[in-house]
């Protein structure tokens, strides 16, 4: 059976804990990609700071190579990173077991991972991996994948999925708005800047799941 968990950690050794020390209020969001050996979550949004003057220069950490900003995105940086995957992290976890990576989502106090695995066996392998290798995680949440029906999933996140229907409840979709993206962002407990990424994100896959269709 198909599931999703949802893991927290608090501790400070994943790379990117290297850019909290430099922007400690950012947000960083990481940019979900289909993982392989050499290659797995290249890219990541950082929001929260001042984007004009944001620097990875200073950024240092043994499990990063490499890491710069490529784009300036809607208030966001979008940043290119390249891991030394020698350095045992959430990462390495999973390119050695059989989960995907669903979401990613960090402060400077905590970090958020939603995953998905075709079993509970395949999810247990995962847990060892990061008890073995000291990656330190704590499973927050578990459920059972759900099947697609009309009008729920279309590939969304959990995050955008609750953005969206946050959005919607307090008016913010309504000609004329009933709130505003910072009414949506108290109520989540996030930036207007997160809130933004979200609906935008989530409107985009929405989009591309019920009208487009690929030739």
């Amino acid at each position: 059976m198909a599931i999703e968990a949802t893991f927290s950690a608090t501790d400070g050794e994943f790379p990117l804990a290297a850019v909290f020390s430099e922007f400690p209020t950012a947000e960083i969001e990481l940019d979900r990609v289909v993982p392989t050996d050499e290659f797995i979550v290249p890219y990541f949004w950082v929001r929260g700071v001042e984007i004009e003057s944001i620097s990875m220069e200073n950024v240092a950490h043994s499990g990063i190579h490499d890491i710069r900003v490529v784009d300036e995105v809607a208030g966001a940086a979008f940043i290119r990173i390249d891991w030394d995957l020698a350095y045992e992290s959430v990462l390495t976890a999973i390119i050695e077991t059989d989960v995907s990576l669903l979401s990613a989502l960090g402060r400077e106090d905590h970090w958020s991972f939603e995953f998905r695995a075709e079993s509970r066996d395949a999810l247990a392998d995962f847990q060892s991996y990061c008890g073995d290798h000291d990656v330190p995680l704590e499973l927050t949440k578990l459920h059972a994948l759900s099947s697609v029906e009309s009008g729920q999933e279309y590939d969304l996140t959990d995050t955008q999925r609750e953005a969206m229907t946050v959005a919607y409840a307090l008016g913010y979709y309504d000609v004329p708005r009933k709130a505003t993206r910072q009414d949506v962002a108290n109520d989540l407990g996030i930036s207007p800047q997160a809130v933004g990424s979200r609906l935008q994100r989530g409107t985009s896959r929405l989009v591309s799941s019920t009208l487009v269709r690929l030739e």
